[in-house]
């Protein structure tokens, strides 16, 4: 079973959070705050933070100009995984990810099902790779972000966590890039 080795020193990642919504402020941006305080509780670097409504374009342009940041390892982004009309995050994250990672909304499914039951299937939480750089998609919700933050996200993207974390693999995810 997973465990941290209490042996290795903590890394802190640097993380910017995105909260996608048409009617949300920073002043009552809830889901975003949550994140932020686990990030920062955590001992990661909060990188960025920003706020856009639900739109495709503006939320993969986003996502693709903080991929490219060397100065973010993670985005996180709250909102718009949902299966109504406006709910587009997770098209906008697949049309920047080079690799998806199908078993986080997998993993998150499993997690929301022991909390909220059937509803976990209205959720399309994803997660991928682009640049180097780790994405997911939470849904809206302050409750499915810190599930996702406390059952997954705290732990994978700790480098001391066993058997193995998002951390310890930061520098091969671009190894395809290299020269030969």
């Amino acid at each position: 079973m997973s465990r941290i080795d209490e042996s290795k020193e903590f890394l802190p990642v640097r993380i910017a959070v995105l909260t996608v919504s048409d009617t949300r402020t920073l002043a009552d941006d809830r889901s975003g705050d949550t994140l932020v305080d686990r990030i920062e509780k955590a001992g990661h670097t909060l990188a960025a933070r920003g706020i856009l409504p639900d739109d495709r374009h503006q939320i993969a342009e986003q996502l693709k100009i903080w991929s490219r940041e060397p100065e973010i390892d993670v985005i996180i982004s709250t909102g718009g995984t949902g299966l109504t009309g406006r709910d587009v995050t997770v098209e906008a994250h697949r049309d920047v990810y080079e690799k998806e990672i199908e078993a986080f909304g997998t993993v998150f499914t499993i997690v929301s099902m022991n909390k909220i039951g059937t509803s976990a299937v209205q959720s399309r939480a994803t997660g991928g790779v682009a640049n180097g750089t780790y994405l997911f998609a939470l849904p809206g919700s302050p409750g499915a972000c810190k599930d996702a933050w406390d059952e997954i996200l705290s732990l994978q993207l700790d480098y001391r966590h066993r058997p193995c974390n998002f951390v310890e693999i930061f520098p091969r995810l671009e190894e395809h890039k290299r020269r030969k």
